[in-house]
């Protein structure tokens, strides 16, 4: 029995367990776990369809080039999101030890658990990928916050409905701006 067949058979199992615990990272993860439809949960499907396609890469040893699309389908995600930049890759380390827990509780394929140094390294190059995927996203946010400043969008997208400055304490503010 090889690590191929390793991961074949435990490759849903682990998808799974790896879904579940980066989901477990924001604070309404219970929607995130239960709802299955991608379109009421875009943040929860695409993470199950990025993570997927992440470990048929990682568990092939494929080239750390084709890790770029579903790294870039999860961290672009995580990357306007408040998370710190370790915040937003560390879920994707957890894999590692969700194999090993996998295979170790196999009897048929605990010896496959001295066989992970490629996976493992694989799985390192993916997260010093999704963190410069991280900070290029980053740099486009920040990018696009500069040229609103300087075209004064920024005007309508920060500032508040004239009808909203009537409520609470603005209205002080109003009256003594008007003279009133």
């Amino acid at each position: 029995m090889d690590i191929a067949e390793g991961f074949r058979f435990h490759g849903d199992k682990i998808v799974n367990r790896w879904v579940e615990y980066t989901l477990s990272t924001y604070t309404s993860s219970g929607f995130f776990l239960k709802e299955r439809d991608k379109f009421a949960n875009p943040v929860g499907g695409n993470f199950r369809e990025g993570l997927q396609k992440l470990f048929l890469l990682l568990s092939k040893d494929a080239d750390p080039q084709e890790f770029t699309a579903p790294l870039e389908q999860i961290i672009s995600i995580r990357a306007v999101q408040e998370f710190t930049p370790g915040q937003a890759v560390a879920p994707l380390n957890a894999v590692k030890h969700i194999v090993r827990e996998a295979f170790a509780a196999d009897k048929e394929r605990q010896h496959l658990v001295g066989e992970l140094y490629d996976f493992e390294f694989s799985v390192d190059l993916a997260v010093i990928a999704a963190f410069d995927i991280y900070m290029q996203c980053r740099e486009r946010l920040y990018q696009v916050r500069i040229a609103e400043i300087k075209s004064g969008n920024h005007i309508l997208t920060d500032s508040k409905c004239p009808s909203s400055m009537l409520d609470g304490d603005n209205k002080k503010n109003i009256k003594t701006v008007n003279g009133i």
